[in-house]
């Protein structure tokens, strides 16, 4: 999509989507605040497009602190950081629904490559930082080929394609393939082989 079309359609489709499924994001913020102490609201630190940073916002599934404790970044089916209430709604992803104020501040878009944390980014190429030059997205190419259970270069690997190759057709199929992994819950953990694997002397946080 040509940049102004692709910004009337995620004003659109977000202010939507948060507006039917507002009372779904009421009850589950009562249910994270009922299960465990601290806010229902999650924000982290992630870098967009050009290399600007921004504050993305999701729903709290783990305990309030869990990026010190455990594997710290890195999150895994069984996790024991993540609350009862947090698997239901990383199962079905309504904890990644507040993201659609990322989208409607212009941060994201519906479409794009998942934004990472700033020490993934620093470990980035020259190449590998094409993937900044779109608006960071909800879903994209590498969360419909896999997500989270993909290792970190394939991930980089497909964003770039998509930057490279993006189109209606594509952003339309890329849709499709969403809303039908919404449903099955593919690629959700990072299994034995996806995530983020830090470099000698990095680390993830």
């Amino acid at each position: 999509m040509r940049e102004p079309l692709r910004r009337a359609f995620d004003v659109l489709v977000s202010a939507t989507i948060l507006a039917l499924t507002s009372p779904i994001l009421a009850v589950a913020i009562v249910a994270i605040r009922l299960e465990s102490r601290g806010h229902p609201i999650y924000r982290q630190r992630r870098i967009g497009r050009d290399g600007e940073a921004f504050d993305v916002i999701k729903l709290r599934t783990m305990v309030s602190g869990a990026e010190q404790m455990g594997a710290g970044l890195a999150v895994d089916d069984g996790d024991s950081r993540i609350t009862r209430i947090g698997a239901l709604l990383r199962r079905t992803s309504i904890d990644e629904l507040p993201n659609l104020v990322n989208v409607l501040r212009g941060e994201m878009s519906i479409i794009g490559p998942r934004p990472t944390v700033p020490v993934q980014v620093a470990q980035y190429t020259d190449r590998q930082r094409g993937r900044l030059t779109l608006r960071p997205g909800i879903t994209g190419w590498a969360q419909v080929n896999g997500r989270a259970s993909l290792p970190w270069p394939k991930r980089i690997e497909l964003d770039l394609w998509y930057v490279e190759h993006a189109t209606t057709a594509l952003d339309l199929r890329i849709l499709w393939l969403t809303a039908r992994m919404l449903v099955t819950g593919h690629g959700l953990y990072k299994g034995e082989t996806g995530g983020w694997v830090d470099p000698p002397g990095g680390a993830a946080g």
